[in-house]
């Protein structure tokens, strides 16, 4: 398996990837498409986003399988990956949790 730190940067960057995929989604595209009549920027941007959002959510199963995270914690990497901001702020929590493991 990877070691801790890289295992732990490896999600970061796939939370952060996820993270900022929405929020174009969410603050541009569809923006552009519900108020300038372009459909197609949601189009590889919806799809872009959907393919990480699939690959964060089995990044924080692995990573919470070989980190032995509770229950909660699973859920609340889960709940990150649908609001505006959540991995970001899941990132946060995380590196304030378990500092020594990073």
């Amino acid at each position: 398996g990877l070691k801790a730190q890289t295992r732990r940067q490896l999600f970061q960057i796939v939370g952060y990837a996820e993270g900022i995929s929405y929020l174009v989604l969410l603050g541009i595209a569809m923006p552009l498409k519900y108020g300038l009549g372009m459909p197609e920027m949601t189009h590889w941007t919806g799809w872009i986003h959907g393919i990480l959002f699939m690959v964060y959510n089995a990044a924080a199963v692995y990573v919470g399988y070989i980190e032995r995270w509770e229950y909660p914690r699973f859920m609340q990497a889960f709940v990150a990956s649908v609001l505006p901001f959540g991995t970001f702020v899941f990132d946060s929590k995380l590196q304030e949790l378990e500092p020594s493991e990073t």
